[in-house]
């Protein structure tokens, strides 16, 4: 990198003698300071070498400084002490160790309904919803017998709830109709002629009283149909 190229050469001056001007960035300069001005574009930057301050002409500014141009030079100038990298003194593009990048700011937490992420960045917490369950027993009006036509239903839980600017939560619930088999009628009949008339032994007791079931259980049969 440029910034590197012109430390290195800033060494090598100190410990040689080396005039500093030697450097093919500067416009003027100082045997003792280094660059004193920079040509068109470059960019003037500080180096701290022990005690002294040497002139560095550069290309663009090194890590942790940003630069800034006038009709009289362009500096490097340093970012916040929060800053590792920034765009200019009130935006930071990468925070130092144990703060979060927000919008340009680091911070020494997320806002409130946001998480850092690996690259050590505050984001939204979208929704998360986890698998979806077994469609249920087809059911009407909570029953589970009793009818031909009724509904399914599945759902799914929601795991994390998203943020004030994260992504909403999808249908948690889903329902589809469904068709009920007609042996399940017949054993609904079944069931029904057993309940009001005992056993099938006593039942069948006698043929009168079986011609008078068979009939009630037809009349029931149609009213059932014309119920469903």
């Amino acid at each position: 990198m440029n910034w590197q190229l012109s430390r290195l050469l800033l060494s090598t001056a100190m410990a040689g003698g080396s005039s500093g001007c030697q450097q093919s960035g500067c416009l003027t300069c100082s045997d003792y300071n280094g660059c004193l001005s920079c040509k068109p574009r470059l960019f003037m930057h500080l180096e701290r070498i022990g005690m002294k301050q040497i002139g560095v002409c550069m290309t663009s500014c090194p890590p942790g400084f940003y630069g800034t141009r006038s009709p009289e030079r362009n500096t490097c100038t340093k970012c916040r002490s929060e800053c590792d990298s920034c765009f200019n003194k009130n935006f930071c593009t990468r925070c130092r160790a144990g703060f979060y990048l927000h919008l340009g700011k680091c911070l020494d937490s997320c806002p409130v309904g946001m998480v850092h992420s690996d690259c050590e960045s505050c984001v939204n917490m979208h929704c998360e919803v986890g698998e979806w369950s077994e469609w249920s027993p087809c059911s009407r009006s909570g029953r589970t017998c009793g009818f031909r036509r009724g509904q399914e239903t599945r759902t799914r839980q929601v795991q994390q709830y998203p943020s004030p600017f994260g992504n909403p939560c999808p249908e948690i619930s889903e329902v589809k109709e469904c068709l009920k088999r007609r042996n399940s009628i017949i054993k609904v009949i079944y069931a029904s002629k057993h309940q009001y008339f005992g056993s099938k032994q006593n039942f069948f007791c006698s043929s009168v009283v079986s011609v008078y079931c068979v009939y009630v259980i037809k009349v029931f049969c149609r009213h059932l149909l014309n119920f469903i």
